[in-house]
């Protein structure tokens, strides 16, 4: 695989090091003077100094073959631009952007640059899975399959303890896919039980969280976060 990244700081320089770890064709594209010639005598020929906003500066890292295209500036129009550029000029099929400020990350979908990763969002989906009183954890969204993955905390008098997987009648387009219990996870069967306390994965069709959360919440109403 050859991979484009754009932006050397930490995280592309550290990303640059575990793709090329795994024998993997890396170009590393920097537009800072200071930065380029501080991870030059590391990189060598794998990094560019230049402007990845300007088309020459992507040709010339070899875009037309590239697998994918990675733009982890501390720019977050840098990285938009690169991951449009990339895709409906190159038609490279692969693109990752960095989103630095949380509230762009709206702009990143509509323009259909996805996955664009947050690193504060992950934080808090990390805070929300180890704080209890969250009931909901919003894992994993695949926007072109739209699809969701999400976790439950199966409460107390919930309808479905007791139950039976083969026996919920979760609403179509919802899915049991891992039961989390004991501080071990599995893959439940058509007969597994359902206990308060286990942690339940699901796949589902946006839209469907509050209806799911009703399954696994006391007296079928959903948990208010």
């Amino acid at each position: 695989m050859y991979a484009i990244i754009v932006g050397a700081g930490k995280v592309g320089s550290n990303l640059a090091r575990e793709l090329i770890g795994k024998e993997h064709e890396v170009t590393l594209i920097e537009s800072s003077r200071p930065r380029y010639l501080t991870i030059e005598e590391e990189f060598e020929h794998a990094v560019h100094y230049g402007d990845a906003t300007e088309l020459w500066v992507l040709e010339r890292a070899g875009i037309q073959r590239a697998d994918l295209v990675i733009a982890v500036t501390g720019d977050d129009e840098d990285n938009i631009l690169v991951c449009q550029v990339a895709k409906e000029k190159y038609l490279c099929d692969r693109i990752i952007a960095r989103v630095n400020n949380p509230r762009n990350h709206d702009h990143f979908r509509l323009l259909g640059i996805q996955p664009a990763v947050s690193a504060t969002d992950l934080i808090l989906r990390l805070i929300e899975h180890e704080v209890p009183r969250y009931g909901l954890v919003h894992l994993l969204a695949l926007e072109e399959e739209r699809l969701e993955i999400i976790e439950l905390e199966v409460s107390d008098g919930a309808p479905t303890v007791g139950e039976r997987v083969m026996d919920i009648s979760l609403p179509e387009g919802s899915l049991i896919i891992s039961v989390l219990r004991g501080g071990s996870g599995f893959v439940p069967k058509p007969d597994t039980v359902i206990e308060a306390g286990d942690e339940v994965l699901l796949v589902l069709d946006p839209g469907l969280e509050e209806a799911i959360t009703a399954y696994f919440a006391p007296n079928g109403q959903p948990i208010r976060i």
